[in-house]
């Protein structure tokens, strides 16, 4: 299975990286940077169809949270419904976790590339070895130079900037997706659950080599400008300056199941 990994998927994206450094004129921090910005644009058809799955879930929550409470003591009732919901609405559950699923492997194999290629020791760099391609363009660029903005990108950064960048730039990310709860005690769990990610990423980028910091860094810049032109601009992030967002308008088109609808009428009968 590692073998597979490797020549299909590892391999590639390794020497891909070390070869376009060589080509960046020996500047593996650029190269990170513009690996970062081509697989994030091929990916984009994936994390457009993702933005737009999670978007339409969360437009659906009012409505699955009315048939949660309806049909709460009949599971496979309510279990139906729900499907119903998301068969009228057109929308797959899963829709929003495949393409995240399938964009797994090339982040994984984009992480190692980085760690592969910052080879700091003898030892890494006889492991590295393992895995070049006989190309005089990946020979020549080996040893890699390191240095980029002051920043040594095989060890961590000193200066915390990448720490701070990393958790401010996940953390906008997290907040143009994540609406806000109209319930008091769900909304502070949501605030929580919003930094934890933020503030652990952050965490590692103290002790990971600063060329990891820079990649998340990038990625997540991308995420934002992508979120911001398929979603609804800032979406569900918003500053003191910012007009507040509110989700309501958008639930209004939403589908009503027959049950719903036929209960809806009855109340008003």
């Amino acid at each position: 299975m590692a073998d597979i990994w490797n020549i299909a998927i590892l391999n590639p994206m390794l020497n891909g990286l070390i070869a376009l450094s060589e080509l960046l004129f020996k500047n593996f921090g650029l190269a990170i940077i513009v690996l970062t910005v081509i697989v994030r644009l091929v990916l984009t058809p994936l994390t457009v169809r993702q933005t737009q799955s999670t978007k339409a879930m969360q437009l659906l929550q009012p409505k699955l949270q009315e048939i949660q409470k309806k049909y709460a003591r009949d599971q496979q009732k309510m279990h139906q419904e729900m499907m119903k919901l998301y068969k009228e609405a057109g929308i797959n559950p899963l829709g929003c976790m495949w393409p995240l699923v399938i964009q797994m492997p090339i982040w994984i194999a984009l992480y190692q590339s980085i760690l592969q290629a910052l080879a700091a020791t003898p030892e890494n760099l006889l492991m590295l070895s393992q895995h070049l391609y006989a190309w005089d363009m990946v020979g020549h660029a080996i040893p890699l130079n390191e240095m980029f903005l002051g920043l040594r990108l095989s060890q961590p950064d000193p200066t915390l900037i990448l720490a701070v960048l990393v958790g401010i730039t996940m953390w906008v990310q997290q907040k143009m997706v994540t609406p806000p709860p109209t319930d008091p005690q769900q909304q502070q769990m949501s605030s929580m659950t919003t930094l934890m990610m933020p503030l652990m990423f952050s965490f590692f980028t103290l002790s990971f080599p600063s060329g990891l910091a820079l990649y998340w860094v990038v990625s997540n810049i991308i995420g934002i400008v992508i979120q911001y032109i398929v979603g609804d601009g800032w979406g569900y992030f918003t500053l003191p300056f910012m007009k507040p967002k509110g989700a309501a308008p958008a639930v209004k088109s939403l589908p009503e199941s027959k049950a719903l609808k036929a209960g809806n009428e009855k109340k008003k009968g």
